[in-house]
């Protein structure tokens, strides 16, 4: 049982503001029932476009998720703009006394949609706060800040990393408080680390370890088909079981991995995104940087 604050209990029980807007001004919306929270933020303005004159939200969540939803919609309900472009998690958060570190991540949601919505009134975007899947198109960014690294939750490197930095996180379960990332199948939670170590201090030429420069020595068909069928058995099937999905190995010709994908995988509209942004990219980083995963 978590050790909710009063006020907290009294939000949850007694929320405020439920409900919709219509004629809203601005809507933010940030989560997807799918993966657990979400939240949807309806704001409209008063005559002179300056300050929040009503407010209202819809979300589906836990007992944090509509405490927050509801103190976000006091904190701002009322106040002009420039007050509700500063509110962050921890506003929220201190608003109801305080939330155990296991749920912060709902008064970073709360936040995440009130920019979406103040982002929806200034015309950038349509109030949607995305994961960022398609900043590259379809193309494999294994570099790029908008690849998502928690593909249980969709959460970005550039959702991680804003979440360190605005709170100082230093380990991945923290990270995994504020923003789920690492709280599905735990495949991600190497890649969380690298971005939590990219943070530290870097040691001196002088004093740091040396870096052996290794060359990939070539690889036989036969330990090719053992390491991808050995990372598909222990890592990516298990991964998209945990959210009822599921991965056939089916050939290997070549440099090709043809897969089929079952369960809920098979009908998911981000199936594609899902093998190209986390199976191509785990076999290319445990297995051999040249090979393509396509559907059989």
């Amino acid at each position: 049982m978590w050790n909710y604050t009063e006020k907290v209990m009294d939000h949850f029980l007694h929320p405020r503001n439920v409900g919709d807007i219509k004629d809203a001004d601005a809507v933010g919306e940030v989560g997807n029932i799918t993966c657990g929270d979400a939240l949807k933020l309806f704001l409209k303005l008063d005559a002179g476009r300056t300050h929040i004159e009503d407010v209202k939200f819809q979300t589906f969540g836990c007992a944090s998720a509509i405490a927050s939803a509801s103190a976000l919609t006091e904190l701002i309900r009322g106040q002009p703009l420039s007050v509700a472009e500063n509110i962050t998690n921890d506003d929220i958060a201190a608003y109801l006394g305080s939330l155990p570190e296991e749920k912060m991540h709902c008064s970073v949601m709360g936040m995440e949609a009130l920019q979406a919505a103040l982002a929806n009134l200034r015309g950038e975007g349509n109030g949607t706060a995305t994961s960022g899947h398609g900043q590259d198109g379809e193309a494999y960014d294994p570099s790029g800040l908008d690849r998502v690294v928690c593909y249980c939750f969709s959460v970005t490197e550039r959702h991680i990393r804003e979440v360190v930095e605005a709170n100082g996180l230093r380990s991945v379960e923290q990270v995994t408080n504020y923003c789920k990332a690492g709280g599905g199948c735990g495949g991600c939670r190497k890649e969380i680390q690298a971005i939590l170590d990219s943070y530290a201090p870097k040691p001196s030429p002088e004093t740091g370890p040396e870096v052996e420069n290794k060359t990939p020595t070539a690889m036989t068909n036969l330990q090719k088909m053992m390491k991808v069928q050995a990372l598909i058995e222990g890592e990516l099937r298990p991964g998209l079981q945990a959210d009822g999905g599921d991965l056939e190995l089916v050939d290997i010709d070549g440099d090709t991995v043809l897969v089929r994908l079952k369960g809920a995988c098979a009908g998911c509209p981000g199936a594609h995104t899902t093998l190209k942004r986390w199976v191509e990219a785990r076999l290319r980083e445990e297995v051999l940087p040249t090979l393509t995963v396509a559907e059989a």
